[in-house]
């Protein structure tokens, strides 16, 4: 049987609490009011009935747009009233596939819709749970609670971005995951303590919105530092100094700081393992009595010249 599209006033409609969207970008309503203007409401929005009329389960966009536009009837479907949980596994089924959707809000009606799981059967759902609820692969799960983790003054930070049209974004929830991961795995090596922690992923973000750290993923760099700490390959005291300068020196970034550890102890056992092979090499041709030509003596003279500036210079 087909969905019955009856026509209500969208003044007797109220928006459903239980939207993990909480952003809704002033660029994008003004594109929907335009072509609702000119076409009209083409896709009715769903609703159920309870005490106060009708509300809101698929169609925010649509329903504010006809708002401001002073349209007295909209089209809509009615759906028989869901409970709490059932209503937010509604509206994640209903938007999960929009790719304008915000994380950080998602995030936060994950949460909910954990509790109130939790609340019903006495027990928090376990990934795999919580991720069918939603309608989401478990991955996406995992990055959400990602967010869920960062205090409370990074979410609020997110969301005042969020606020702002998308050509004004700078920072994103990528930045911030990537910045917190980073710092975190640096403390794990002892590399900063709590409180540097905070200031790095604050510096990163700062960076980040600076435009002196341009690619996103170039904490992950910064996560390589911390397993070569973990396998003595780069120092404790580089790897503090690297890292005190990514807080303090505005212009120094995560390249930089890589160069000046991880690459350079890549670069510096490179070295090693030559000038070994080198040294094998000028043993064996004295054992076998070579005579030296004068055009290996005036190569080996450059490198001794070069092995003295080098070693001169630490």
């Amino acid at each position: 049987m087909a969905d019955v599209v009856l026509l209500a006033n969208p003044k007797n409609l109220r928006r459903n609490k239980d939207n993990p969207r909480l952003i809704f970008h002033k660029d994008d309503l003004e594109a929907l009011q335009k072509s609702i203007a000119s076409q009209g409401i083409l896709v009715p929005l769903t609703v159920f009935k309870d005490a106060r009329g009708f509300r809101l389960l698929d169609g925010e966009r649509r329903w504010r747009c006809a708002i401001k536009l002073g349209l007295s009837q909209v089209p809509v479907i009615v759906q028989p009233k869901p409970g709490r949980l059932q209503n937010i596994m509604m509206m994640f089924a209903i938007h999960h596939a929009r790719k304008d959707w915000d994380p950080l809000p998602t995030a936060l009606k994950l949460l909910d819709l954990q509790k109130e799981f939790a609340r019903r059967n006495q027990r928090e759902p376990t990934e795999a749970e919580l991720a069918g609820l939603a309608s989401l692969s478990r991955g996406e799960v995992r990055r959400l609670k990602k967010l869920l983790a960062l205090p409370a003054d990074y979410r609020q930070e997110l969301l005042d971005e969020l606020e702002k049209p998308r050509s004004e974004q700078i920072l994103t929830v990528d930045h911030v995951i990537e910045a917190t991961t980073a710092a975190a795995l640096l403390r794990k090596q002892q590399i900063v303590d709590e409180a540097k922690e905070d200031i790095l992923r604050r510096a990163i973000m700062g960076k980040f919105r600076s435009h002196v750290i341009k690619n996103t993923v170039a904490p992950r760099k910064l996560a390589r530092l911390a397993r070569a700490v973990g396998r003595r390959e780069v120092s404790l005291l580089t790897a503090r100094k690297v890292v005190d300068k990514l807080i303090t020196l505005p212009k120094y970034d995560i390249d930089a700081a890589f160069r000046e550890s991880v690459e350079q102890v890549d670069f510096e056992h490179q070295i090693e393992q030559q000038t070994v092979r080198l040294t094998g090499l000028l043993n064996e041709h004295r054992s076998r009595g070579y005579e030296t030509s004068s055009a290996l003596v005036e190569e080996l003279r450059k490198l001794v010249e070069v092995i003295r500036k080098t070693i001169g210079g630490n």
